[in-house]
């Protein structure tokens, strides 16, 4: 027998019915009026707010400011009256008072003295 009497037998390979794919179809979502309005007004809260938070900031900060310049006034001020003050006290020395008082021609009386404390 040769190989030219055979017949090939060919094989058919059965495929299953493939069914149709089913696509899905999304549908784009749209944004209702209502959404749009509750958006808008939610926009609109918060630059409000923020506006009101940043104005409130500033004038807070500008306070601030103010406090430190007064503060600063009343640390010179304060240093003014201590100078002052020890000024006072040595004008006020004994020695000083009675050489004044020698100077414009007053004399001590030793029965009219009295001591003073220092409150």
């Amino acid at each position: 027998m040769s190989n030219l009497a055979k017949k090939y037998h060919i094989q058919e390979v059965v495929q299953p019915e493939q069914k149709p794919k089913k696509r899905i179809v999304k549908k784009k979502r749209r944004i209702t009026k209502g959404e749009k309005y509750i958006y808008i007004l939610f926009g609109i809260v918060c630059f409000c707010l923020s506006y009101f938070i940043i104005s409130n900031q500033t004038s807070i900060y500008k306070v601030n400011r103010e406090i430190q310049v007064i503060d600063a006034k009343i640390v010179e001020q304060s240093k003014e009256m201590e100078e002052l003050q020890g000024q006072v006290d040595e004008l006020l020395e004994y020695g000083r008072v009675l050489k004044v008082a020698k100077e414009q021609g007053l004399e001590l009386q030793k029965n009219n003295v009295k001591a003073v404390p220092k409150p």
